[in-house]
Order: C-alpha cells, then sequence, then structure tokens
C-alpha cells in the first residue's frame, strides 16, 4: 500500500493543474485538493489497490479527475460542505457595494459581516458537539456520518453494512435525545 500512497502523493501536483480547469483562486486549488488527497487516504484500500492495480499512474488520475470534478462541482462534496458552502455564505454576506462614477465596486471583507447573531448557529453546533461527546460511541458515529458527512441512510447503509432500519433507529434516537438535552 506504500507504493500507491505515494504513487498519489507524486500526481499532487497535476491534481493541482488539473483543479485550474474550475478555479483560478489559490488558496481554494489548495484546500481542494489537500481534503482531496486526503479522500484518498480514507478510501477502501482494496478500492484504491485495484484502481492502482489495474493501470498504475494512470487509474489513479484518471479516477483522481473525476472525484476533483466532483469536488468543485458537487454540493455533496466534502470539501463543499466543509469549505465553500460556509465561506461562500460569509463571502455573499459581507459585501458592500459602493458607488463611484457610475461603477460598482464589490469589496469584500470577513469583518463586513451584518448581524453577528448569526455565530449563535455555530455556538448551537458547538453545544451539539459537546453533547454527543458523552454518547456511545456507536450513536455518536453515527449520527457524525449522517449528518457531518451528508450520507444518505441507502448510502450509510452500503458503506457499513448496517442495515437502513437500524441506522435510522440509531440517528432518531440520537436526535430525540439532542433534543432532550439541549432542551428543544
Amino acid at each position: 500500500m506504500n507504493e500507491i500512497y505515494q504513487t498519489v502523493a507524486d500526481c499532487r501536483e497535476t491534481f493541482v493543474e488539473m483543479s485550474y480547469t474550475f478555479t483560478q483562486d489559490e488558496n481554494e486549488i489548495q484546500e481542494t485538493v489537500s481534503e482531496f488527497m486526503l479522500y484518498f487516504l480514507q478510501m477502501n484500500p482494496d478500492t484504491l489497490r485495484s484502481i492502482y492495480e489495474k493501470d498504475n499512474k494512470k487509474g489513479i488520475l484518471s479516477y483522481g479527475a473525476v472525484v476533483l470534478r466532483r469536488s468543485f462541482t458537487s454540493p455533496r462534496s466534502p470539501y463543499y460542505y466543509k469549505y465553500k458552502k460556509y465561506y461562500t455564505h460569509i463571502d455573499s454576506r459581507s459585501s458592500n457595494i459602493t458607488y463611484d462614477n457610475s461603477d460598482v465596486y464589490h469589496k469584500k471583507h470577513l469583518y463586513n459581516i451584518p448581524n453577528p447573531n448569526e455565530y449563535q448557529q455555530w455556538q448551537k453546533l458547538e453545544q451539539i458537539d459537546k453533547a454527543l461527546d458523552d454518547f456511545y460511541w456507536y450513536d455518536r458515529d453515527v449520527f457524525k456520518l449522517y449528518y457531518y458527512e451528508g450520507n444518505t441512510l441507502s448510502g450509510l447503509a452500503k458503506k457499513t453494512g448496517i442495515s437502513r432500519n437500524s441506522l435510522f433507529t440509531t440517528i432518531d434516537k440520537v436526535r430525540e435525545q439532542l433534543k432532550e438535552l439541549l432542551d428543544e
């Protein structure tokens, strides 16, 4: 497996070059490729091995090109959930428009966020995270896989081998316990 992971690491520069197809923002490219490399490390080793054994480096690049495109374009990608959705929301809410000689200039700054009460949502998420730390490991992990990683029940059932009904029951139980703990 070390040889395969080394090949994936060697392809990083190629993946960065591929990213310029989707955006010119250096920060976004670096964040996406980093998340993408983490994806390779977390993926099923048997799947990765079969991709590598079939086409070696070319297989890794081909598979990587598809995953990279999805990272930039799919709202279900881990990159979108962790970075793009959050920063796009902040960026769009923090715009200042100034008019000068009938031209419109957009100045975007994080300190221009108009309503500090929006951070209450983040505080609530932190409360949920702290409450989840006290749950049984299985319940906590299933809940996080479903809500934090954006898996569907069917997709999660396929990944874990746990029945869909069992997953639903666990997630529902955790949700109800969190409501009681947080007085909602």
